[in-house]
């Protein structure tokens, strides 16, 4: 055998990291309308990093394949405001990775179209929508 597990792993992590940094728009004009058009986290810290180096980095730049390809192509789903990709983002933003991946899973296994006690608002669309910024 040529190859070594070392050596795959090496080049999965390089053809990862590249992969994140294509900037590429792959579903064309009509990607914008699935695109969310309010954004609570403009009032908030939004470039700031993640304090957790390595993990961080990672998680963010999913997060940000999450947000750019996978979602405009599956549609918004999130019943909330921030979105939960949003929400985890900025909570591992404020509070480091751990806690803010945790805060994002315990937002997760609550995303649900049920009534729920959260305050409720309308996004620019007229959508009644769950507010639940980050603490």
């Amino acid at each position: 055998m040529s190859f070594s597990f070392t050596r795959l792993i090496r080049i999965f992590l390089i053809s990862f990291f590249f992969s994140l940094s294509i900037d590429a728009d792959p579903w064309g004009k009509d990607a914008c309308l699935c695109k969310k058009q309010v954004n609570l986290s403009e009032t908030q810290e939004c470039h700031k990093r993640c304090p957790t180096p390595f993990l961080g980095l990672i998680a963010e730049g999913l997060i940000a394949f999450h947000q750019d390809v996978i979602s405009p192509a599956d549609g918004p789903r999130s019943h909330f405001l921030p979105s939960s990709s949003q929400y985890t983002l900025e909570a591992m933003r404020k509070y480091g990775f751990y806690s803010g991946f945790l805060m994002g899973c315990d937002r997760l296994m609550r995303e649900n179209s049920e009534e729920w006690v959260y305050r409720t608002g309308k996004n620019s669309a007229g959508q009644l929508m769950k507010l639940d910024p980050v603490p």
